[in-house]
C-alpha cells in the first residue's frame, strides 16, 4: 500500500466494469477511497464490495455523465461523503460503429456527449475542489483511435481525438496547482466488450496475430498504469497521452 496515496479520494466514471473497475481496484489497493459513478447499480455494488474488502472506502453514485444536473448532483454527493477529491478518472465511454452517412444526428451526439462533453462536465464540477492542495490527478481515457482509425469509427475517433486537445489545454491551466492531466490510450484489452471475439477460437487467433506482442492486454496492466500516474513519482508527466497497446500503433 502506498502511504502517499492512502486516504486520498478518486472519482471514477464507468467504474462498474472493464478498465474502470481495474483502475478502481488498483487505486483501492493503495488505500485510495473510491467514488464510483455509473448507471449499473448492481455492478457498481459488486465493485464497491471488492474495494471495501481491500480496506479502502467505496461509495456508489448512479450518474448520467452526459447530463449537467446529474453531474452536479454527483459532485455534491461525493463531497458530502468524502469531503474532497484528489483524483478524477474520466473512463465512461461508448462506441457506435457505422459508416458516416448511416449515422443519425442523435447517435453522433450521443457518442460525443458521452466521450467528450462528459469529461468537460466532470472536470468543471471537480477541478475547483481539487485546487489548492498542491496535488491532483486527472486521467482521461482516450484510445488508440485517438491516433489511428478504422472504417466505421468516425464518431468514436472524433470524440477520442478531441480529448488529446482537451488534455493539453487543461494541463496548462492546472500546471501551477500541481494537478496533472494525462490521457491513457488503451489498445486491445481483454474486457467484457471483447468476449464475443475472444470466445471464437478462429477469430481470436487471427486477431492476436495482428497484435505485435501477440496477446490481449490484461486489465490489471491499465490499473497499474493508473496507479503510477497517480503516484508522487509521476508529477512531471502532464499534458500528454500514454499508449498502452502492445505495439499496435507502431505498425
Amino acid at each position: 500500500m502506498s502511504e502517499f496515496l492512502k486516504g486520498k479520494t478518486a472519482v471514477i466514471t464507468g467504474g462498474s466494469r472493464g478498465l474502470g473497475k481495474a483502475m478502481a481496484l488498483a487505486l483501492a489497493a493503495d488505500g485510495v477511497n473510491i467514488a464510483l459513478a455509473a448507471r449499473d447499480e448492481a455492478a457498481m455494488a459488486e465493485v464497491a464490495k471488492s474495494i471495501e474488502e481491500s480496506g479502502a472506502q467505496a461509495a456508489c453514485f448512479k450518474t448520467d455523465v452526459t447530463d449537467e444536473a446529474s453531474v452536479a448532483q454527483l459532485a455534491e454527493a461525493v463531497l458530502a461523503r468524502f469531503g474532497g477529491v484528489d483524483v478524477l478518472v474520466n473512463n465512461a465511454g461508448i462506441n457506435i460503429r457505422k459508416n458516416v452517412h448511416e449515422f443519425t444526428l442523435e447517435e453522433w451526439r450521443r457518442v460525443n456527449d458521452t466521450n467528450v462533453t462528459s469529461v468537460f462536465l466532470l472536470c468543471r464540477a471537480f477541478v475547483p475542489v481539487m485546487k489548492g492542495k498542491g496535488y491532483g490527478r486527472i486521467i482521461n481515457m482516450t484510445s488508440i483511435m485517438s491516433h489511428i482509425s478504422l472504417p466505421g469509427r468516425t464518431a468514436y475517433s472524433t470524440s477520442k481525438a478531441a480529448l488529446l486537445g482537451f488534455n493539453k489545454a487543461l494541463a496548462l491551466e492546472l500546471a501551477t496547482e500541481g494537478i496533472t492531466v494525462v490521457g491513457i490510450s488503451p489498445g486491445p484489452f481483454a474486457t467484457e466488450m471483447n468476449l464475443p471475439l475472444m470466445n471464437n477460437p478462429e477469430l481470436n487467433a487471427k486477431f492476436i496475430a495482428s497484435i505485435p506482442v501477440g496477446r490481449w492486454g490484461k486489465v490489471e496492466e491499465i490499473g497499474k498504469l493508473a496507479r503510477y500516474i497517480c503516484s508522487e513519482d509521476a508529477g512531471f508527466i502532464t499534458g500528454t497521452d500514454i499508449l498502452i497497446d502492445g505495439g499496435w500503433c507502431a505498425q
